[in-house]
């Protein structure tokens, strides 16, 4: 009989021991597994949407949120910052910033952020469009293609935004967007996102006041004005003559000597102006800090699950091999040589591993895709079980060295049989 087959003849004729052993092996592995495909997705997708950005300015809050708010779009703005503050930043010829994108949020559509800000905010991430045409007047929207694809918007749609990022949130449906355009999909925060002009988001919100002033809003209707346009937006918001005008935030990016100008700028618009700046980069490092705490934990888990598969098996083929004596004395007088039962002891510890690693790592990207539905409505981020990572070669490198070296001593043994002895004990 081929000796594989005979390994695993010999472990099924155990399944009791065999199935404790490979629990407590896929466990381990799979939960190693899942830290592993968790903290790679989520690494990539926040240093993916860095987007070159070295600074933030807001209103002044909690450093985190500011990051996680305008640049991940999972949170509330921490407040609005008045444009004439904001209105330096923008200048195109500042001998410090090579890009400056303002931002105006708190409105969705159907849980997707409606972001106010300048037609080339999608450059940011390398955006293209799949269809269509970037906004030239206010209402008019370019959307992410996963915005597209979960909400069933079309070119030429219109529709109402609702107030904050909760889809039941309050209707403005007094003032309804037009999706003009589509993007390809980018794998970034862009696809989440429905993209307008700062003074859209202003007009929403007038139209809202003016609603209340049942007067100017049959005023409004007999008087309705042209749309305007904003093909020279970064102009029409650096010139606008309304000091009460506000945004949300501002996205920096500096010209030359980051590191040291990011640090002294944050340092001088935090401790001289009302605003606040946050720099993406540290404040990632700490959300990394807090969440490596709690991964730690679970990989030192992970690892100890690990361990204890291992002394399993050990004690498995340990415990068989005294009960198996007899066998091997025979399959010795039958001429295997004491290396086949070497290999045969080894093969079984190989084969539990094996087995064991093959079940946690189906558990973890299963475990994984079905975390990522969760995810994905939650955070509207796009997550997938379905990717194998390079670091899993490694572990399946070390379930199998775990199964070598539990089953050794337990080989070694099983060469060691003395023939003439364990026969005649019968």
């Amino acid at each position: 009989m081929n000796i594989l087959k005979l390994a695993w003849k010999n472990l099924a004729a155990r399944p009791l021991s065999m199935t404790l052993t490979l629990v407590l092996f896929a466990l381990g592995v799979g939960l190693t597994s899942l830290l592993l495909l968790v903290n790679k997705q989520l690494s990539d997708k926040f240093e993916k949407n860095l987007a070159g950005i070295d600074v933030v300015v807001s209103a002044k809050g909690s450093p985190l949120q500011m990051i996680l708010c305008n640049m991940y779009h999972i949170d509330a703005p921490t407040g609005n910052i008045d444009l004439k503050k904001a209105r330096p930043f923008l200048n195109p010829q500042h001998p410090f910033f090579k890009n400056s994108m303002p931002l105006s949020l708190g409105d969705s559509y159907k849980g997707y952020r409606i972001v106010g800000t300048l037609k080339g905010f999608s450059t940011l991430y390398k955006g293209e469009l799949a269809q269509g045409k970037i906004f030239e007047t206010t209402l008019e929207t370019a959307i992410g293609a996963t915005v597209a694809e979960k909400t069933g918007l079309k070119l030429g749609d219109s529709f109402a935004s609702n107030h904050g990022l909760n889809a039941e949130g309050d209707e403005h449906d007094h003032a309804k967007f037009k999706v003009v355009g589509i993007f390809k999909p980018s794998n970034t925060v862009l696809d989440q996102l429905v993209v307008t002009s700062t003074q859209s988001i202003w007009e929403v919100h007038e139209h809202a006041e003016e609603m209340n002033d049942t007067t100017h809003h049959e005023d409004h209707h007999d008087h309705e004005e042209p749309t305007p346009s904003v093909s020279d937006d970064r102009k029409a918001l650096i010139e606008e003559k309304d000091t009460t005008k506000q945004i949300t935030s501002i996205l920096l990016q500096f010209k030359n000597n980051k590191s040291v100008q990011a640090l002294n700028f944050q340092r001088n618009v935090n401790s001289n102006t009302d605003m606040q700046a946050a720099t993406p980069a540290i404040e990632l490092n700490r959300l990394f800090e807090m969440m490596g705490v709690g991964e730690k934990a679970l990989r030192a888990l992970a690892l100890l699950i690990v361990f204890v598969s291992g002394l399993s098996i050990f004690i498995a083929l340990f415990n068989s091999l005294k009960e198996r004596q007899y066998e091997l004395a025979l399959m010795r007088v039958m001429g295997a040589g004491q290396g086949k039962l070497f290999l045969l002891i080894i093969l079984e510890g190989l084969l539990l591993s094996f087995s064991g690693f093959l079940i946690g790592i189906i558990l973890s990207h299963g475990a994984m895709q079905l975390l990522a539905k969760y995810m994905s409505d939650a955070y509207r981020y796009s997550f997938t079980g379905w990717s194998w990572l390079p670091e899993e070669w490694y572990l399946l490198a070390g379930a199998l060295v775990i199964g070598f070296v539990a089953a050794i001593i337990p080989a070694i043994n099983a060469y060691k049989v003395d023939i003439s002895k364990t026969l005649s004990r019968g």
